[in-house]
């Protein structure tokens, strides 16, 4: 620690800081540019000049550039001083010299880091008389929007882009201060994080360009805190509405899950809650045709379809909340109800459930995720699976910089200086999966293997580091070599990670994962009992969606098992929540089950295939429009709030949230309480019927503020009320409220930063209106948000104890060809492979063609090139796709992208036949 003495006033702070992040952790005001919390300092901007003296006695002082200056003990330095503040002002205006005044029509507006820096230097005349330079923008695809005439050349994004994210399609060019940031030549964007840049970018250079489709400034925003669906990372979002429509979502800080950054697809993979054919009001299907109902009506048709039935089977979802599906099992019974996942991803859920609770090693946050120094990833594509998660790896990988930095007395905020002592050192990573991953180019090294393959080298592994665990038979010796290198790097970390999941459905894999883990917390536990440091290893394991974790804790059968109830005539009746039968099966099995059910009700906010088939479809809310909880990849329970009414811009709407559908159903059937329940009373209810959930109450912080003050929804600037519903009718009716949350559907209500609390719907504070804001929450810049980091751990938190090895049995037999078959692999993708974010328009245009994958040597057995199209056979069903050669792909797979042919078994025997002609 150290004291700093700030005009006149001393503060203790973190000396391994530079003045910058010292007095931002402070609170105190300080303009900057080209400095970012997660990338450390370039000194490129000038733009947060103070001035330093030597001592109290020094009255002359020099200017220095704070985030290039060590947070010295004793250091005096002042902020406020004449000639410090008129150099700050100077470098605005030599920025916006080249700037254009076009604040009215810029798409940052209002949200602008240089708005913000030009009013806290006071540069408010424009004295610059000559012509301004222009460049010609370039199309960067669907997510970002480019403005390079906005440029004030901080390099924060390429900084981000090439050096944080790994990029390598943005650069700049050009010299001195006549400089060009963009890409070679114009086209999309390739990093799965490129739309960082709208907020990473201080100016309107890079913007949200699915904002702008249906653009609404900042403060005409209605936020409330929400959690990402798209994956099971959990990152906290702010989505923001206008005239019940979502217009933007923003990365809402959260010091232990993702910081200051999201993946595309939680960022642009929204606009499904938008779709003009999405159902609003509830449906009866009766001989082709569709009879929309008010509420009451609705209900009395679905009671009674539940009355006359003989058994109701409840299939449940893992995009859906916890409090949702839990009023579903209520009211179907525990025997009848299913998870709605397939059999196969149902078993791995619960392998993984169980691996964490042996607690052979501790279950990492994704924060600390990257503080580990050796990574070993089996069976997973990170930047496909858990995007969010892969860029946490890589900075695990590149975090032997800092090291190497601390070593030489280098300060680790000093990035450039960082950057080039370490230059291509990193941690050590390796990484097992079947296809090439966005990942290999910083890994140690990448092993393209089947994935029983991969199961055994994982095996191998555990035995390497410790003798007792089961050994491999038949092991090839370069395996067998790779196997001790991974091995003996994992022994000499001081913080190995293994990763694993669920991606491949291979328990095989699971179960070696499970074998390293043991392995590696029984030498953890012997390095204790002889008091020697013991290793801090943690193990992730990566689940498919967003509450995927959630429900394998809340339990049920799995979607074969319980459809086999209807297509065997013992139950007549089902009730599908927010899931498609479609894409979880093929559709000769979805067909089989829907035809054989007397009638079937729907809740959902999509028109799925499923909903089609429906007798009576429920509109169910999507997470801004409702209230629920979900349970993240680490065991994190989360809230997410609604953000709007839904009926209140559209009043023909009969949105209502599938646990309030539910509980109304229940009621109507004399089940449960007259009294609709409430969100309190489903959490409640949630929390005590399953042991595993019973911290999910804890997870939201509903009375963070004293007496009756709510936390506002709004900015306070927010404006238009009356006009907005002009086109509905004159009179303005009542703001919604909103009993049972700390929210208020307004701008009235607390929205300050001073108080500290969780749940943060936007960020603002007084002078900062764009996302640095968010600073100004933080108990120290980049660190926790002053009230707590929102959620809580639920399981996985810590390890506890012993694990068993998995038998020698588990250890499957080498991968071996069939002649004239291909075992066939689904595989996830960022874009294209998630069943809500692929209805969203700008994730369409974003995502690739699908191909099939071979390797060179079976391509060339079919005599089929690149490109070549190739039908895929499997039973009946055939899928004419064109080919994609793997040059490293194992021969005797066929590799397919997620989303393409749902259903499809992973690891089953397929033939390949070649287009003619």
């Amino acid at each position: 620690m150290a004291t700093i003495h700030v005009d006149g006033n001393a503060y203790t702070v973190d000396g391994s800081d530079n003045l910058l992040h010292a007095c931002l952790s402070l609170g105190l005001d300080i303009p900057y540019f080209c400095w970012h919390p997660a990338m450390g300092s370039v000194g490129a901007c000038r733009q947060c000049a103070v001035k330093q003296y030597k001592d109290e006695d020094d009255t002359q002082g020099k200017i220095v550039m704070s985030c290039m200056t060590p947070a010295a003990d004793n250091s005096w330095i002042s902020i406020d001083d004449d000639e410090a503040y008129a150099f700050r002002a100077r470098v605005t205006e030599w920025f916006m010299t080249y700037h254009p005044h076009d604040c009215p029509v810029c798409a940052e507006g209002g949200h602008c880091h240089l708005q913000d820096m030009t009013v806290m230097t006071g540069h408010s005349r424009r004295r610059y008389r000559f012509t301004k330079r222009t460049h010609r923008n370039q199309y960067l695809g669907p997510f970002v929007a480019h403005e390079m005439n906005r440029c004030i050349n901080c390099y924060r994004c390429v900084r981000f882009y090439n050096d944080y994210a790994g990029g390598t399609d943005l650069g700049v060019f050009g010299m001195n201060n006549n400089l060009y940031f963009g890409r070679y030549q114009e086209g999309v964007l390739e990093s799965p994080f490129a739309g960082n840049l709208t907020e990473v970018c201080p100016t309107g250079v890079f913007t949200d360009k699915t904002h702008t489709r249906h653009y609404t400034r900042k403060w005409d925003l209605q936020y409330a805190p929400s959690v990402c669906h798209q994956c099971s990372v959990g990152c906290n979002t702010s989505p923001g509405e206008r005239y019940g429509s979502v217009r933007r979502i923003e990365n809402r800080y959260n010091g232990e899950v993702n910081s200051h950054f999201l993946c595309d697809r939680g960022r642009f993979g929204y606009d499904y809650v938008n779709r003009d054919d999405r159902p609003r009001r509830p449906e009866w299907h009766d001989d082709g045709t569709h009879t929309e109902l008010d509420v009451d009506p609705a209900l009395d048709r679905g009671a009674d379809l539940l009355r006359r039935a003989r058994r109701v089977i409840g299939i449940g979802s893992p995009r859906a909340s916890l409090e949702s599906n839990h009023q579903l099992r209520a009211l179907v019974g525990e025997n009848n109800f299913s998870t709605g996942i397939a059999a196969a991803e149902q078993a791995c859920l619960e392998r993984m459930a169980a691996i964490d609770a042996e607690g052979a090693l501790a279950t990492p946050t994704p924060r600390d995720v990257e503080n580990h120094d050796a990574v070993l990833v089996l069976g997973e594509d990170l930047l496909q699976s858990a995007a969010r998660l892969g860029l946490n790896v890589r900075q695990a990988v590149l975090g032997i910089r800092d090291e190497l930095a601390e070593e030489r007395g280098i300060p680790q905020w000093n990035a450039e200086a960082v950057k080039t002592l370490a230059q291509d050192s990193r941690h050590p990573l390796y990484i097992a999966y079947p296809t090439a991953t966005g990942l290999d180019n910083i890994s140690a090294a990448s092993l393209q293997l089947a994935p029983d393959d991969i199961a055994r080298l994982g095996f191998a592994v555990a035995h390497e580091i410790d003798a007792e665990a089961p050994a491999v038979s038949d092991l090839d010796d370069a395996t067998r070599a790779q196997a001790g290198d991974i091995a003996r790097t994992l022994l000499a970390a001081e913080r190995p990670l293994i990763v694993s999941g669920g991606s491949l459905e291979s328990p095989a894999v699971l179960n070696a994962t499970a074998s390293v883990a043991r392995a590696l917390g029984k030498r953890k536990k012997a390095q204790k009992t002889a008091g020697r440091q013991a290793q801090r290893g943690g193990l992730l394991l990566i689940r498919r969606e967003a509450n995927s974790t959630g429900l394998a804790l809340m339990g049920g059968k799995p979607l074969e098992r319980a459809l086999e109830h209807v297509s065997h005539g013992h139950a007549d009746t089902l009730i599908v929540l927010e899931n498609d039968l479609y894409e979880r099966l093929p559709d000769a099995r979805a067909n089989e089950a829907l035809t054989a059910a007397d009638s079937l009700i729907v809740l959902d906010h999509q028109r799925t295939r499923t909903w089609e088939r429906a007798t009576l479809g429920l509109p169910a809310a999507s997470f801004v429009e409702t209230d629920g909880t979900v349970v993240n990849l680490e065991g994190r329970a989360q809230r997410f709030y609604q953000v709007y009414d839904p009926r209140h811009m559209r009043p023909e709407s009969r949105i209502h949230a599938g646990w309030r559908w539910l509980d109304a159903l229940r009621s109507s059937l004399g089940r449960s309480a007259s009294e609709p329940v409430s969100f309190a009373r489903a959490i409640a209810d949630c929390a005590a019927a399953y042991p595993a959930l019973a911290g999910m109450e804890t997870a939201g912080g509903h009375a963070e503020l004293p007496g009756t003050l709510k936390l506002a929804r709004a900015p306070h600037r927010y404006s238009g009320r009356t006009s907005m519903r002009a086109n509905i009718a004159v009179s303005e009716p009542r703001v919604p409220q909103d009993p049972e949350t700390p929210f208020a559907f307004s701008m009235e209500g607390y929205s300050g930063y001073d108080r500290p609390r969780r749940n943060v719907p936007f960020a603002w504070a007084p002078g900062w209106n764009s996302p640095q804001a968010w600073d100004k929450f933080t108990d120290s810049v980049g660190g926790h948000l002053q009230g707590g980091d929102p959620g809580v751990r639920v399981t996985g938190a810590q390890s506890t104890s012993d694990a068993a090895y998995p038998s020698a049995d588990a250890i499957p037999a080498a991968f071996v060809r069939h002649e004239g078959q291909f075992q066939l692999w689904v595989l996830p993708r960022l874009f294209g492979g998630e069943a809500t974010s692929s209805r969203a328009e700008a994730i369409v245009e974003r995502t690739a063609t699908p191909r099939l994958t071979l390797s060179a040597a079976d391509a060339r057995a079919l005599d089929a090139e690149d490109g070549a199209t190739l039908t895929l056979c499997i039973g009946e069903a055939r899928l004419p796709l064109a080919l994609q050669v793997e040059p490293h792909l194992p021969d005797g797979l066929v590799t397919l992208p997620a989303g393409v042919m749902p259903g499809a078994p992973n690891g089953r025997w397929v033939t390949l036949g070649k287009e003619e002609g």
